[in-house]
């Protein structure tokens, strides 16, 4: 559960703000609409100091996201970078769940929004293992939902507020039914993404993930753990993942900025491989941290220090 008020302050429309004056109209397009646009990011306690992993990609996420949906950010990429640095020292956090979003605000309602304003915010806040220290650790319970992930071509890859309904539709029904997370099925039946995550599946040493055309999203944290993994001397391949690849393979595990890396170690109640986190799981664990905490000197370039 995310505990919201562990932040004083939040930066809003280019300046800090005290966490009780964040707040907005109850005639918000966004909040009748779904018209926004945010990244989750983390910061981390590093070599070095504390530093956001591939903050500035998500920040180039956000307004790739933002041209997507043709809202005007108003901001730099740099700018926003910044911004977010500012509000993780202003709050003074050593370690920290990073939120910006793009909105539209007052100004217009009904379907077409251009004479709303738009509206920048970034919230932090401290966040622990998304899915459980115990999943971290020993790994998840996930079903495959009932609910079908949209499909690729009906909105842009991009993360927008409005298309998160799908996902929480899935993970409301995932965890009424006694399990961690949902997977998603795409419209043609193939395997899209978990509720907020990425898959990725293990058999016979070789790691598999849907293509982006299956209806995921372009993760950056899908992305770090492919390049880590391949550079490690993995092979990973991009490929249609179907239903029953998930009873037969030897692991499975979901990334993820705020799941990192997962474990799965049961689906549909059946148990994945030995029903404990294996080796390339452990691994991709292991790496990935690594890199997150600026052990790794060849991916340094991933950290922004705040």
């Amino acid at each position: 559960m995310v505990v919201m008020d562990t932040a004083r302050y939040i930066w809003m429309d280019g300046r800090i703000v005290d966490f009780e004056d964040a707040t907005v109209h109850v005639l918000t397009h966004a909040l009748h609409y779904g018209t926004g646009v945010f990244e989750g990011i983390r910061a981390y306690e590093a070599v070095g100091g504390t530093a956001g992993f591939r903050l500035t990609d998500h920040m180039r996420r956000l307004a790739r996201s933002a041209k997507s949906y043709r809202m005007d950010l108003g901001y730099s990429v740099d700018e926003m970078v910044e911004a977010a640095k500012e509000v993780v020292r202003a709050n003074e956090f050593s370690s920290a769940y990073i939120r910006p979003i793009v909105f539209l605000g007052l100004g217009a309602l009904g379907l077409d929004p251009r004479n709303a304003n738009v509206q920048v915010a970034i919230i932090t806040w401290q966040w622990g293992a998304y899915l459980g220290e115990e999943g971290i650790l020993n790994g998840i319970r996930v079903k495959v939902s009932s609910w079908r992930r949209f499909s690729h071509d009906a909105f842009p890859n991009a993360k927008a507020t409005g298309t998160y309904i799908n996902s929480i539709l899935a993970k409301r029904e995932a965890v009424t039914d006694g399990y961690d997370e949902a997977l998603m099925l795409n419209a043609e039946g193939s395997i899209s993404e978990g509720s907020g995550e990425n898959l990725f599946v293990i058999r016979d040493d070789v790691i598999y993930t849907p293509p982006l055309s299956a209806g995921c999203l372009d993760g950056i944290t899908r992305n770090s753990v492919m390049t880590l993994l391949r550079d490690d001397g993995y092979e990973v391949v991009e490929k249609v993942i179907h239903r029953s690849d998930l009873y037969y393979c030897d692991e499975l595990f979901m990334t993820g900025t705020a799941a990192e890396v997962t474990p799965v170690r049961e689906v549909d109640n059946r148990p994945v491989g030995s029903g404990r986190p294996g080796p390339v799981t452990r691994r991709a664990q292991e790496i990935y941290a690594d890199a997150y905490t600026g052990k790794l000197d060849e991916y340094t370039d991933w950290l922004d220090y705040i």
